[in-house]
């Protein structure tokens, strides 16, 4: 086991006090006090006018998609640098996912792209906010006003981080957050849809409880409730919202937390990047991000593997990222293998470096010691690399 984690689940405040507070009230099912305490905390702190709770941010983007009414032979537009979710969402209803690439700087889809990408099978766009830093929303949405596209905010990686001081998730006309074990805020696996147009509402709330109308029925707006329309289990335990909620509460000390380790990472890592032999994370001066993760864009895919390897010698388990979706199997198999060159560059380049709630200062010298003593040796010799093992992140 590494010595060093590449992340590391913690409890942040009452949790556990709150799941047995949960049992004790007697409804652990779902949709009880912590669920609907989750929802309403995300709703009035970020402008939301709606948040419907899920067991993860695939059933949220899985619920986003049938919104959409997407019909097999419908197009949505994405990034292909993403979790497999994005498009398994728009793909399990025929739909075809239509990649384009992403920008250099954030590594968030390239809005100037989009517009080429539309053709009258276009039903919506998928923008995806990588690493909590904000996509171009303005331009997305004005595009998606022009052509009467859905947006649906992936902001799997985005809770709690803003563009022009609006928070990632209130700005499409839906979107979806991750509480998975390797987010900000966790409960091990859970997600929300958030719903910012009222007209998706009613059937939001249909297919997330199996197809019925049994919402309407506990509000009292019917005498009885029945299957409507194709749905599915979308309401996660009451459990599980509770263990979130604990984390909910402390949304400012989290962010606080990690933005220490972040900024502690980037100091030191700075003499690195002006020598020329990585890159940072950029954040846009009107993003605010919520530090979610930490990476590295090294020369080359060789550098890559290489120092993913003596990192992994070193204790320190590093990963890359995101396998881009446009040349995966299933990808290829769905027509989807276009260019997309700076996709593929960065995501030969790109390292994660750990970033925990608990990761002290001495861990984050000994990662960034490890670093700096990778590139002060010679690492060009092509005996050297070694694959790196498979760093795909897990969990939507």
């Amino acid at each position: 086991m590494s010595q060093i984690p590449f992340n590391e689940p913690f409890i942040a405040g009452k949790e556990l006090f709150y799941i047995a507070q949960a049992v004790a009230l007697g409804n652990i099912a779902g949709d009880g006090h912590f669920t609907m305490g989750c929802a309403n905390l995300l709703e009035e702190r970020y402008g939301i006018s709606k948040v419907l709770m899920m067991p993860s941010c695939t059933a949220a983007l899985e619920t986003a998609a049938m919104l959409c009414d997407l019909q097999p032979g419908d197009e949505v537009i994405m990034p292909s640098y993403t979790f497999v979710s994005t498009a398994n969402a728009v793909a399990r209803l025929g739909a075809k996912p239509v990649f384009v690439d992403v920008r250099p700087d954030t590594l968030n889809i390239d809005e100037t792209l989009i517009q080429a990408a539309i053709t009258d099978r276009t039903k919506a766009i998928f923008p995806v906010h990588y690493g909590g830093v904000g996509c171009e929303m303005d331009l997305i949405m004005k595009i998606a006003s022009d052509h009467d596209l859905v947006v649906v905010e992936d902001a799997a990686q985005g809770v709690n981080a803003f563009y022009k001081e609006r928070a990632l998730g209130s700005i499409g006309h839906l979107a979806t957050f991750s509480f998975h074990e390797t987010k900000n805020y966790i409960c091990g696996e859970g997600g929300a849809l958030c719903i910012n147009a009222d007209r998706f509402l009613q059937q939001a709330e249909i297919i997330r409880d199996k197809g019925t109308n049994r919402q309407q029925f506990f509000r009292g707006e019917i005498d009885k409730y029945t299957w409507v329309d194709i749905g599915s289990s979308y309401v996660p335990s009451e459990i599980t919202c509770a263990f979130l909620y604990g984390q909910l509460e402390l949304l400012d000390e989290i962010a606080a937390r990690r933005r220490e380790i972040f900024e502690d990472y980037r100091r030191q890592l700075i003499p690195l990047e002006k020598v020329g032999v990585v890159k940072l994370p950029v954040v846009p001066k009107h993003c605010v991000t919520n530090y979610h993760l930490f990476y590295l864009l090294v020369k080359d895919r060789s550098v890559r593997d290489q120092l993913l390897s003596y990192l992994k010698s070193s204790g320190i388990h590093a990963v890359f990222h995101y396998v881009p979706l446009h040349s995966s199997p299933k990808g290829r198999e769905l027509g989807c293998d276009v260019p997309l060159p700076v996709t593929d560059d960065v995501a030969g380049r790109l390292i994660r470096l750990p970033l925990y709630h608990g990761l002290t200062a001495d861990k984050r010298a000994k990662v960034v010691d490890a670093i700096k003593s990778f590139f002060e040796k010679d690492c060009s010799s092509p005996s050297e690399s070694r694959q790196a093992s498979d760093g795909f992140e897990s969990g939507e």
